[in-house]
């Protein structure tokens, strides 16, 4: 219980965004996190995500969002341990997840892929996932 009120913070900010792409959501609850998706949240995980191709699966404390239930079932491993993160980090996830990307661009690095919370989610869900940067096929860079 604890560690959803800490994570709360984060989790109202998926909601958020449920409401604001409610337009033919699908909801359910799957391992503790309610995943969603939809054309409208699919239209803003393509375009207003700042990644070539946008992004496929995205997690805002225990809720998923994703462009499609296929999506939702191909990064869910990734996104769980997201889920985790935010249970640890609770409402300071966000800025920190943001600062270690502005710290990697900083360093020339690519402010995706070598941020530490990716390279978990990577290294946790897909243990072949390497550190060339090739992640599996079905992410567009989320």
């Amino acid at each position: 219980m604890a560690r959803l009120l800490w994570a709360a913070p984060t989790s109202a900010l998926g909601a958020m965004l449920i409401l604001a792409g409610a337009y033919r959501v699908q909801l359910r609850v799957v391992g503790g996190a309610l995943e969603a998706h939809g054309p409208a949240l699919a239209w803003m995980l393509t375009h207003l995500v700042p990644l070539s191709g946008g992004a496929t699966a995205m997690t805002f404390g225990h809720i998923v969002l994703a462009r499609d239930a296929r999506s939702l079932e191909d990064t869910r491993a990734h996104e769980r341990v997201h889920v985790r993160q935010c249970e640890r980090w609770g409402p300071l996830f966000v800025p920190a997840y943001l600062i270690a990307s502005l710290f990697a661009a900083l360093r020339g690095r690519h402010h995706y892929f070598d941020n530490p919370f990716e390279r978990d989610a990577y290294v946790a869900s897909r243990p072949s996932f390497t550190a060339a940067r090739q992640p599996h096929s079905s992410y567009r860079r989320h």
